[in-house]
């Protein structure tokens, strides 16, 4: 195996502290590390065209939906239309798409040629000092603009402050949810960001191939988790999470605090995820170390049906949430549930995913959206058994004018699940 004897008792040293547990198996692992090499480097990120584009139809759909501004914090949302990367602090950066001409861009002075180093469009840039009111600038834009009248749009995840703190200072609008306009847009991805979220699956996937090799017993989730993160830098994605569940941590979707180690036999619950130019994948692979044994191979054979089923049912115009009843009402008949109940299966069956992890459309009971081309979202049918033992098996889809695709091909095995 990669490891020798001294190395592993690096390891386990490091389980002493685990914020520290990352660096002996990265230092353990460098050499293999060296030999992988960045898979980005062709990788076209958003042009300033596609954004202009994006907030020509945003301002469309403002007219349609009598809108006149939309209010936008820093986020996936802002570098969505505007390209600017930003995080949010009490001092207000953000956007305001108007529903015709310009948007404008507001920042605090000092940071402002901070911001316009990611600004991708011809925008209006005000700025605030700090004894001023960055809430009080945005309202007098909007009254020079005549767009002080009507509704307000508030994308969904702007804070309660700032749509507060706007109304006071615009008495004649109301505001009301950004989502027909900013979600509309975002759920329906175009080419190019499927071409990213697809490099970000292929790096995930290069990480996989690498990493699981070089699993050793006696290992964490933790460190497993540092091989993982450590391939997918080297093959040029930024990694968002590598969880890693060992055993019966495997049992709760995101984990345990409990340190599980692997040993023979033993179940490893993978899920992991990178970015791409700010486009991201998610993959999850459950694994059996050294032998399979029978029951967890009749729970990972009945996951990978439950994929398939997924796969089938997620059809252009089909309700989203009638395929999350499909797999969930096999899973019933095989003994699991009933519905959200365990054991079986206690999550929603996928999430949207695209510049956020986690966003619309989800595959979730009730959810009436019909699937539609464009929407990308994950297949993961996960069967928990609660102080056992669970497989998740995730793989993501994009929808075409045919039906669906896969970014990552599904396991085909237990005993080759990558």
């Amino acid at each position: 195996m990669i490891f020798t004897a001294s190395r592993r008792a690096v390891l386990s040293a490091s389980l002493a502290i685990p914020a520290l547990a990352y660096a002996p198996i990265l230092r353990a692992a460098q050499s293999d590390l060296s030999q992988l090499s960045d898979m980005t480097g062709a990788a076209k990120p958003i042009t300033s065209a596609e954004r202009l584009e994006r907030i020509a139809r945003a301002q469309a759909l403002m007219e349609a939906n009598d809108i006149a501004a939309v209010v936008i914090e820093p986020g996936a949302s802002l570098t969505y239309f505007t390209g600017v990367e930003w995080g949010r602090s009490e001092r207000v950066t953000g956007a305001v798409l108007p529903r015709e001409g310009e948007p404008l861009i507001v920042t605090p002075f000092f940071e402002e040629p901070s911001v316009r180093e990611t600004l991708d469009i011809p925008a209006q840039l005000r700025v605030w000092q700090e004894d001023e009111s960055p809430l009080a600038l945005i309202a007098d834009w909007l009254h020079e603009r005549d767009l002080a009248s009507g509704l307000l749009g508030i994308e969904e995840t702007a804070r309660f402050f700032v749509a507060d703190g706007l109304v006071a200072r615009l008495p004649q609008m109301r505001t009301v949810s950004a989502d027909p306009v900013v979600r509309t847009l975002r759920m329906h991805k175009s080419a190019s960001e499927i071409a990213l979220m697809q490099l970000a699956t292929d790096v995930t996937m290069a990480a996989y191939r690498w990493t699981w090799p070089r699993v050793e017993a006696g290992m964490t989730g933790a460190q497993i988790s540092a091989l993982m993160s450590g391939a997918t830098r080297a093959l040029g994605g930024t990694p968002q999470f590598s969880l890693a569940l060992v055993g019966e941590a495997s049992a709760y979707p995101h984990g345990s605090r409990q340190v599980h180690s692997i040993a023979d036999g033993e179940v490893l619950l993978m899920d992991c995820g990178c970015a791409v130019h700010g486009y991201e994948s998610d993959v999850s692979r459950t694994f059996s170390y050294g032998s399979v044994r029978a029951d967890v191979a009749r729970v990972w054979e009945t996951a990978a049906r439950g994929q398939g089923i997924v796969f089938d049912e997620a059809q252009i115009g089909r309700p989203a949430g009638r395929v999350d009843d499909a797999v969930r009402a096999f899973y019933d008949s095989m003994g699991y549930g009933p519905g959200y109940t365990l054991p079986g299966l206690s999550h929603r069956t996928g999430h949207g995913i695209g510049m956020d992890g986690h966003e619309p459309i989800n595959l979730v009971r009730g959810e009436e959206t019909p699937l539609a081309p464009g929407m990308c979202f994950s297949n993961e049918p996960g069967i928990y058994l609660p102080g056992r033992f669970g497989v998740r098996l995730e793989d993501c889809i994009y929808m075409t004018e045919s039906g669906p695709n896969w970014f990552s091909q599904p396991a085909a095995s237990i005993e080759n699940p990558i």
